[in-house]
């Protein structure tokens, strides 16, 4: 039997018009209710919205949260499930929300604070950078003050995160296929967020984790995790912490994954995966259509 993994997209991967075929649904129709008493907005509303609010982080981040956890709630139902969860910065609150360790309105409360503690963020930057020499890359990191690695995505592309003045240092000193400058409000996944990550924690410590009934591969330590206390422990790195997703797709192998979903809009998670880990299976489940009959 083929062990299968379950994974969710963050922010990035958000389009217009995501999950608006869910809207016809009636146990989609509850969350999508249930979200807007606690947000005080309308999900598909934005998801919907001219004037693109949904790539602003204050808004991004919910919409994701939602959308994707009716999908896992619609692929449940139908009996399916997964060995293993893992998602991609936000989409780790998804596959804490998979693995049954909150349910889903304490979950989309911590991402509610999550992403205005995010979105009030300033004095930072991050870029992309793809197709370098790693070895030079982190050589530069190491010798630039407030400038990290944010995000390993696979051997070709990452994500650096810091000052303005230090990622444009570093990018001016490496050669890269490709460099670009994220349209985020802040240094994420830098030590630069330790602020908003001490409020959040507080945020944290109200909500009450059970054990996961699915190991969890989290962003800052890439090991199958079940424990409520160290599931909640990485969670409160994670907002300074680098997200290790080269490493998490190495790690689905070695524990016997065959197969992986992702699981939420768009390719991007499959196609980072493919290149780090080429043997696996890989499918999407972005709408109502993709979901198993």
């Amino acid at each position: 039997m083929t062990k299968t993994a379950w994974v969710f997209p963050g922010q990035g991967s958000q389009a217009i018009g995501m999950g608006v075929d869910l809207l016809e649904l009636p146990e989609a129709k509850t969350k999508f209710e249930q979200a807007e008493q606690i947000l005080g907005w309308s999900v598909s509303a934005v998801c919907q919205s001219e004037e693109d609010k949904l790539s602003r982080t204050l808004y991004t981040q919910p919409c994701l949260y939602v959308v994707e956890s009716i999908l896992v709630d619609l692929m449940q139902a139908k009996g399916q499930q997964a060995d293993l969860v893992a998602g991609h910065s936000l989409g780790e609150y998804v596959a804490l929300y998979a693995a049954k360790a909150f349910d889903f309105e304490s979950g989309l409360r911590l991402v509610k604070r999550r992403a205005e503690l995010m979105d009030s963020a300033s004095d930072g930057m991050m870029a992309a950078v793809i197709g370098f020499d790693r070895e030079q890359l982190e050589q530069q990191i190491a010798q630039t003050a407030d400038v990290v690695l944010a995000n390993d995505n696979n051997a070709g592309q990452v994500v650096i995160s810091g000052t303005p003045a230090g990622v444009e240092a570093v990018l001016s000193q490496i050669k890269a296929k490709r460099m670009v400058r994220l349209n985020v409000s802040g240094a994420f996944h830098s030590p630069l967020m330790a602020e908003a990550a001490a409020e959040f924690q507080q945020v944290l410590e109200t909500v009450s984790f059970a054990d996961a009934r699915i190991p969890v591969l989290s962003n800052v330590e890439p090991t199958p995790a079940i424990a409520a206390a160290e599931l909640k422990q990485r969670l409160v790195q994670q907002m300074t912490g680098s997200v290790r997703w080269r490493e998490i797709s190495l790690r689905l192998p070695e524990e016997g994954i065959g197969r992986v979903i992702e699981i939420g809009p768009g390719k991007v998670l499959t196609g980072l995966i493919k290149r780090t880990a080429p043997d696996l299976a890989l499918e999407n489940v972005s709408t109502a259509a993709d979901l198993p009959s």
